[in-house]
């Protein structure tokens, strides 16, 4: 059985490519799961940048299946920036045909102390021991366990808001991966207004990373609250938003998610 640290492993094998393996352990109901591929590609382009940058925002358009089982091939490129600022570009292929499978582009930084502000509150919830688990379906939800607050069950909903608390079983401490990987960790909103499963695919999704060195530090393998809500959904298309707070009240990151449902 794999982990999600053995999940995440990625090897260099040139100045700017980075192979990985899509461990079945972290399938979803259709390949791969996103959250996942968003997570490999981070950290080869965190491998490529400045030891000094971090994470501050990551979007993947994904463009095909990521077959379980096989090795990916992730390129990254640097597409330009500042002393402050750096752009990265990665594409995930398939290994021996290098057909493209998703495309990240990302941002990372060398934060600075400034002044600030933050203008949404944690919802008040209760502890995560002390709320009834679910296991979302296919083999990553074995490893990733959902203590559901609102929105539970998914279907017929009056409205598309959730929160529960989300943790990776396995032990791995969060990291700006492991909140990409977080951040899909919750149901597709067309859910919500239909009265069971239905077919949905995520087309892009960004997340955009919040979470301070000493933030992160404090969580270590803990829960963290996931907050999610739709925006629309029509013609094939939805929308929908996420805020993933720690226990000790910091905003960890944001993400927006667009999937195609019918």
């Amino acid at each position: 059985m794999g982990d999600l640290a053995n999940a995440f492993r990625i090897e260099q094998i040139g100045t700017n490519d980075w192979t990985a393996r899509a461990d079945p352990n972290y399938e979803s109901t259709n390949g791969m799961f996103g959250g996942w591929t968003m997570a490999v590609a981070l950290m080869a382009i965190d491998d490529a940048s400045d030891d000094d940058a971090e994470p501050s925002a990551l979007t993947m358009n994904f463009v095909d299946k990521v077959q379980p089982g096989t090795e990916l091939r992730i390129a990254v490129r640097p597409s330009g920036g500042s002393r402050s600022i750096g752009h990265w570009q990665a594409e995930v292929s398939a290994f021996n045909d290098h057909q493209a499978l998703a495309f990240a582009s990302a941002v990372f930084t060398k934060r600075k102390d400034t002044d600030g502000r933050l203008s949404v509150e944690m919802p008040e919830v209760s502890e995560p021991d002390l709320l009834d688990h679910f296991n979302p379906p296919g083999p990553h939800g074995q490893r990733c366990v959902h203590r559901p607050i609102t929105g539970y069950p998914f279907y017929d909903r009056p409205d598309t808001l959730s929160t529960a608390w989300v943790k990776d079983l396995t032990g791995r401490a969060v990291d700006h991966a492991q909140l990409a990987f977080l951040a899909d960790a919750r149901a597709p909103r067309s859910f919500f207004w239909g009265n069971g499963p239905r077919l949905n695919a995520t087309v892009a999704m960004s997340v955009y990373f919040h979470a301070t060195p000493e933030e992160l530090t404090a969580v270590g393998d803990d829960y963290v609250l996931s907050e999610a809500f739709g925006v629309r959904g029509a013609k094939s298309l939805s929308e929908d938003q996420l805020r993933l707070w720690s226990r000790q009240g910091a905003l960890l990151a944001t993400s927006q998610q667009l999937a195609w449902y019918r």
